[in-house]
């Protein structure tokens, strides 16, 4: 992969998906922003990285946090919008429980970094993503697609991306600009190890859910966002593509 033109957001780029993709497009010379705001997280990410990324401080439940960014990315270009700006939305946050025994606050912090914040700061950058123009992607995940037990709200968040995604690809291609959505199954990382601390049978659960029988690497999702930010995926717009290990077969 050749390095992409103009620059990539990656927001939850302190997570194990962004990290990946960070460490990935700025190996390809890809000028990256890597925001997240777990910012001694941001900082190894950034430190790690074998290319040009810089951090951006970003609160995805605060509306102030996200118009910062949003105008410190804008204007970095001067405004003018004539390198393109491409847009990651890696960040997102779960909460495992029975929903009969789930907390609705869970539901609201869920719904604020998984849906509204990103709708929003994608809202905000709009100006620079068409001008040049660049490319969307949002990561969903597969638990929107195929359904998982203990992860009712989480879903549901996830799946309103898919939806948001495919609309926004149809607003947005009269810019020539692309909108897509990666859906990752279980990977390796924080997520599953998290899990599996709580409950060490959850794996062995997991996997039989998975038709490739493992986990999923972080880098082999970052891969697939990569193609789709890129002139591969041109004629590629409101998909959605799991990276699943065959959860969901289309």
């Amino acid at each position: 992969m050749t390095a992409l033109p103009g620059r990539v957001l990656v927001t939850g780029a302190a997570g194990d998906v962004g990290a990946a993709l960070v460490h990935l497009l700025a190996q390809d010379g890809t000028e990256v922003v890597a925001a997240d705001q777990r910012l001694d997280r941001l900082d190894e990410v950034v430190a790690a990285a074998p290319g040009p990324v810089t951090a951006l401080p970003l609160d995805l439940t605060q509306d102030v946090s996200i118009r910062e960014a949003a105008a410190a990315v804008s204007g970095d270009s001067g405004g003018s919008g004539v390198a393109p700006l491409s847009l990651v939305h890696c960040a997102g946050i779960t909460r495992l429980a029975p929903f009969a025994a789930s907390d609705p606050a869970d539901w609201d912090l869920m719904y604020r970094v998984n849906q509204r914040g990103p709708l929003l700061l994608t809202q905000l950058l709009l100006p620079a993503i068409t001008a040049a123009p660049g490319a969307v992607v949002f990561v969903a995940s597969d638990s929107a697609r195929a359904g998982a037990g203990h992860e009712v709200a989480y879903a549901g968040t996830k799946a309103a991306l898919l939806g948001a995604a495919k609309s926004l690809a149809r607003e947005l291609a009269r810019h020539r600009t692309r909108v897509n959505v990666v859906s990752p199954g279980p990977l390796e990382g924080a997520m599953s190890a998290t899990a599996t601390a709580a409950d060490p049978a959850y794996l062995d659960r997991l996997l039989r859910t998975v038709p490739l029988r493992r986990l999923g690497a972080p880098a082999e999702v970052a891969a697939c966002i990569a193609w789709l930010l890129g002139p591969g995926a041109g004629y590629v717009t409101g998909q959605t593509i799991s990276v699943s290990g065959g959860i969901t077969m289309q």
